[in-house]
């Protein structure tokens, strides 16, 4: 997942999800699968893995490759499963035809359909690769597409290729709740439609199918490729802990169990894969990216997340979000020690009832005088969406407050912020999140409308 986790103010736009948004399902309700990473050196074997699935009752995987021995032990296990064509092979799958023949028959023939493989990942992400693989996706996916209805293939595997959220110009932008109880928020009504919104994730949903709308495609359905939360991260990675991590997945999994749609397609049932079956120790960059795992390589769960509506019934995730959970906990082959709230689980926000005005003088003397890191929220990078005074205020208040190690006096901005002790899974988390904006298409959209043309 690229660019996954930074500070607060932008921690659920960033660790959220990757849209596989030209995937046609027929399922009526929602499902819940998971992505199966392998960047790591202590992972249990593939046959372990597929029976750890069965016993969680996860019916469906994601792959990033089309390993042997991954899709051989997948085999009879009723598990369906999503593999993939990574972005370095696009442009020779686009310009050659028999390529994409010869990595079909080599690829999906000797295992499907022994191993259920529904659907092939053309790609990752192709508008924010620093490879410039964009203009080959469409190419690819004919090709691809070409070749499985040579094989009789077509109808049983479809195509498609995960998007980022950064292909829309906007969509609607988080605004932190203050309480930490679900039946306090009122949500927020998008004002082209009526339609009222609590929490972040069926907001962004709605984002998606609206832009699809807009360039002719009303019909199709989304599945959600990736989306997460880490269990433990770097000292400057505010709210990662095995708590907050709890209290997302735990609450979308409930979410989406429910079988609803979003208030834009009530129909539509919620499609999700969870980022990610286990901690990968071997992945770089920060901690976060090597502890989004669900469990840990001895198959023991870092946190409580029920997989099945059954399980779901038994979950007691609340109480867990009531105690935050220091960074640094959930290492190892245990659950971390849990806490009381500390002075760590601390966040300086923007009060989103206060005036631009007001919120532009803190923000100006937060990423100037007061030295706060505001690279993230600059126009292209990581935070800059949503590009609105709150959110940028909000990034930089709470860097500000973070540099200053939370001392007293450092969250006021001339009475423009308020420091909350509450959870990030309750301030920006998939139940208790307030949300306001309308949907923009970007100029992206151009190779959307190609895909979808296929």
């Amino acid at each position: 997942m690229m660019g996954r986790f930074s500070a607060i103010s932008c921690l659920i736009l960033l660790s959220v999800f990757t849209v596989f948004a030209f995937f046609a399902v027929s399922d009526a309700e929602g499902w819940i699968g998971v992505n199966y990473g392998r960047v790591a050196n202590d992972l249990p074997s593939a046959v372990k893995v597929v029976q750890l699935l069965k016993t969680q009752g996860i019916n469906r995987v994601k792959l990033y490759d089309t390993d042997p021995s991954v899709l051989k032990a997948l085999a009879n296990s009723n598990i369906k499963v999503t593999v993939a064509l990574p972005n370095e092979l696009l442009s020779s799958v686009a310009k050659k035809p028999q390529f994409a023949s010869t990595w079909v028959s080599k690829n999906i023939l000797p295992y499907h359909p022994t191993t259920q493989i529904e659907s092939i990942a053309v790609g990752n992400e192709v508008f924010v690769d620093p490879q410039n693989t964009t203009l080959f996706l469409v190419p690819a996916m004919r090709n691809l597409q070409s070749s499985l209805t040579k094989y009789n293939l077509a109808s049983s595997i479809k195509l498609s290729t995960p998007i980022a959220l950064s292909a829309l110009q906007s969509s609607y932008p988080p605004r932190p709740a203050r309480s930490n109880q679900p039946s306090d928020n009122p949500g927020n009504v998008d004002p082209s439609n009526g339609l009222r919104y609590l929490n972040l994730f069926d907001a962004q949903i709605d984002a998606v199918y609206a832009a699809l709308t807009r360039l002719g495609f009303d019909g199709l359905r989304l599945v959600v490729t990736e989306t997460g939360w880490p269990s433990k991260g770097d000292e400057n990675e505010i709210g990662a802990s095995p708590v907050n991590a709890e209290g997302y997945n735990g609450n979308l999994v409930k979410r989406v169990l429910k079988g609803s749609g979003t208030p834009l397609k009530p129909d539509f049932g919620l499609n999700v894969y969870l980022f990610a079956l286990f901690n990968e120790n071997a992945k770089p960059g920060p901690t976060s990216e090597r502890n989004y795992g669900l469990f840990y390589p001895n198959e023991e769960k870092v946190y409580d997340v029920p997989f099945t509506a059954e399980a779901v019934k038994g979950w007691n995730g609340g109480k867990a979000q009531q105690a935050p959970v220091k960074n640094g906990g959930g290492g190892g082959g245990g659950g971390g020690g849990v806490t009381a709230a500390a002075a760590g689980q601390t966040w300086c926000v923007a009060d989103e009832k206060m005036r631009g005005e007001r919120l532009q003088e803190g923000l100006d003397y937060a990423c100037g005088e007061g030295g706060a890191d505001c690279r993230p929220i600059q126009e292209g990078a990581t935070c800059w969406n949503p590009n609105t005074v709150h959110a940028h205020a909000s990034y930089a208040f709470n860097s500000y407050y973070q540099k200053k190690r939370r001392a007293v006096g450092s969250c006021y901005f001339g009475g423009a912020a308020f420091v909350s002790s509450g959870a990030v899974s309750s301030l920006l988390g998939i139940e208790e999140l307030s949300l306001q904006g309308v949907v923009r298409v970007s100029s992206s959209a151009v190779l959307v409308s190609k895909i979808l043309s296929l």
